[in-house]
Parts: C-alpha cells; sequence; structure tokens
C-alpha cells in the first residue's frame, strides 16, 4: 500500500469512528467488510461519507454518479477515491 493510500485510510479511520455506531468498534471490521451490513454505521451514514468525501478530497458526486457499492467498505472507498482523482 502506498504511503498516500495508508494516510487516506487512516484519514478514513478516524472520519468513520465519528459516525460509527456506538456498539462496534471499527478495529473488528476487516477494510474489506461491508460497513453497513457489519453493524458499523447504518445506511443513512452514507451521506455523512458523501459530504466526507466531497469536502476532502473535492469529488463532485453530480459527475461521478452516487453508487452506494462504491461505498460499501474502506476499500471501494479508497478505490473510489483513486479513481476519482485520476
Amino acid at each position: 500500500m502506498s504511503e498516500e493510500r495508508q494516510q487516506q485510510l487512516q484519514e478514513l479511520i478516524e472520519f468513520l469512528r465519528s459516525i460509527q455506531k456506538p456498539n462496534k468498534p471499527i478495529e473488528q471490521i476487516g477494510a474489506d467488510e461491508n460497513l453497513v451490513t457489519s453493524g458499523l454505521i447504518d445506511s443513512l451514514a452514507l451521506v455523512e461519507i458523501v459530504v466526507y468525501l466531497e469536502n476532502t478530497y473535492g469529488i463532485d458526486f453530480s459527475t461521478h454518479g452516487f453508487e452506494p457499492e462504491r461505498l460499501s467498505s474502506m476499500t471501494s472507498i479508497l478505490d473510489f477515491i483513486e479513481q476519482a482523482r485520476t
């Protein structure tokens, strides 16, 4: 994993901590595990993830569209950031 991707992952984890459900520690979630079905977040938190990505990385969802499966896991979010920035 590149240094930039590792930094993005750490920032994403910190953000997810701020919106996660209190009964499911993020440390118990694998990077490829679905964030909603794992119980870490609820489906409404996907909107907060969209806002985070727009504000942090300047991603314009009106250009890229909103597909919840692209934001389903930490890995898929990092992949989406990489794709949206190229």
